[in-house]
């Protein structure tokens, strides 16, 4: 009896993983999240619906799930580039340039996460849980040894509140890129670049 109960968790163990790897796919495939139905997902994973609903209590929370793991991916990357090392304020300009690479090379999964009406986010992934994260954390723990080592401006003191302005500025390029992909603008590596350079430049003790 006991073999057979962990065989069952097991198996629905495997089954939450295909269903967001269902999910995963459709959402990269379509670029939409209203592509992605419950019965697509379903039907790719070879279940039936209500199968989906003992996993997922409905559709925002299967697709958060999805952009989550995604975003975890970040945070590993941004740890990668954070070498305690290099210059923190060099360490800034790559973790910004991981940034927006990976949020142009995930749009819907950005636009899902940090540009979704706060009323159509699951309580579970409450913006409050942003400042959980790897990367954000990575971020403040850079800014703070660029205080502590005098790279940055002396009235500069708050890592956290360099941190939000520094994503704010980094998710300005990013959003736009992503809200409006045909806007008339110089090259997006151009805009990036420039918007690198403020943030660092910003800062940094003359």
């Amino acid at each position: 009896m006991v073999v057979a109960g962990r065989g069952r968790r097991g198996q629905g163990e495997q089954t939450r993983e295909d269903i967001l790897a269902a999910a995963e796919a459709l959402l990269l495939a379509s670029a939409s999240e209203e592509e992605v139905s419950v019965r697509a997902v379903a039907d790719a994973v070879g279940v039936t619906p209500p199968a989906i609903y003992r996993h997922f209590p409905d559709k925002a929370h299967l697709i958060f799930e999805v952009c989550t793991r995604q975003f975890s991916r970040l945070g590993d990357e941004v740890a990668a580039v954070a070498s305690p090392d290099a210059d923190p304020l060099n360490t800034l300009a790559e973790i910004a340039r991981a940034y927006a690479t990976f949020g142009l090379a995930n749009p819907e999964h950005y636009r899902i996460m940090f540009m979704g009406h706060a009323d159509h986010t699951p309580e579970l992934y409450a913006d409050e849980r942003v400042l959980e994260t790897g990367a954000f954390g990575v971020v403040i723990a850079v800014l703070q040894e660029a205080i502590d080592t005098g790279r940055v401006r002396p009235e500069l003191t708050d890592a956290e509140q360099l941190a939000y302005a520094m994503w704010a500025g980094i998710h300005g390029v990013v959003s736009l890129a992503v809200a409006k992909p045909n806007l008339p603008a110089p090259p997006l590596a151009e805009r990036i670049e420039t918007m690198v350079e403020v943030l660092v430049q910003g800062i940094r003790r003359g």
